[in-house]
């Protein structure tokens, strides 16, 4: 097959049919802007930690912080070192993040399944509703007799504490979800024919998971606040159980060093969730890259 071509400007060739050519240098600018964005947001998002470790560290070295109540970034960091040589970090780290799995994937799976059940049932959202909505206004502390008696002092309430503060922001946030879809849409497909399993699978969960997703960010603070109550309660290991130790021989730079390991952690786990809203939410992609 001959390929037909045509002069440009610049006296060059062009061929319009025949084999198509290799894409243009054109192609190339979009994936380094796009690279060099993303790169200019990751560097915006540690901009402002970096200048108040920054800060931080001036304001010890000048004296105007005490070391003895508040440790300098070099003592935290010379703690850290140790630990994590001694080995004590990594298990008391790797505790931590188990309990925080565990509570999480309880009460996720929980908080979904009510989400779910009050979302499409109105029937279901007038009996479970209520006594969630009680059982949300009850306060931890008042819960922890009961807990202490049923669970005992070992993982079992760690987790439990975890998950328990993970339900609610899900299961409020998933049903809220569901009843926002647009009715329409289901009308339309409905009339189309699909089943009420297609609409759900289509439509609805497509629909909710915007909101499942901001249930979730905010379960992780939950989550890491209720492990640090629970790992205060007889425990032997875990971030919680340095900290508790550290307060308890006024070491300041431990301190320190525990809040932030938390931080941290609790970025890292928003980091994963945002990749997945990243990765689910295609369809708003140029939206939130914004």
């Amino acid at each position: 097959m001959t390929a037909t071509v045509l002069s440009t400007p610049d006296g060059s060739v062009e061929p319009t049919g025949g084999r198509p050519r290799p894409p243009g240098p054109g192609k190339a600018p979009r994936k380094t802007g796009s690279l060099r964005r993303r790169v200019l947001k990751s560097g915006r998002r540690i901009l402002v930690p970096v200048l108040l470790v920054a800060v931080w560290q001036l304001a010890s070295s000048v004296g105007w912080l005490n070391p003895t109540t508040f440790a300098s970034p070099g003592m935290v960091w010379d703690r850290f070192v140790e630990f994590a040589q001694s080995g004590v970090l990594a298990d008391n780290v790797l505790a931590s993040l188990r309990r925080v799995v565990l509570g999480l994937l309880i009460g996720v799976a929980i908080g979904v399944v009510l989400g779910l059940a009050t979302g499409l049932s109105r029937v279901a959202d007038e009996l479970v509703d209520p006594p969630l909505q009680m059982l949300r206004a009850v306060p931890t502390l008042g819960l922890m007799p009961l807990l202490l008696l049923w669970l005992g002092i070992d993982e079992a309430l760690k987790v439990g504490l975890v998950a328990i503060g993970v339900i609610f922001p899900i299961y409020l946030n998933f049903s809220k979800g569901i009843r926002s879809v647009d009715p329409r849409f289901r009308e339309l497909a409905q009339s189309c024919g699909a089943s009420r399993w297609t609409v759900i699978r289509h439509i609805i969960l497509p629909g909710a998971l915007p909101h499942l997703l901001i249930g979730l960010r905010f379960s992780l603070a939950i989550a890491w606040l209720s492990l640090v109550f629970g790992e205060t309660v007889a425990a032997d290991s875990g971030i919680g159980y340095m900290l508790t130790r550290a307060k308890d021989f006024l070491q300041t730079d431990t301190i320190v060093l525990c809040l932030a390991l938390y931080a941290l952690l609790g970025l890292a786990i928003e980091s994963l969730v945002r990749v997945i809203e990243w990765k689910t939410l295609s369809w708003r992609r140029e939206f939130v890259d914004r």
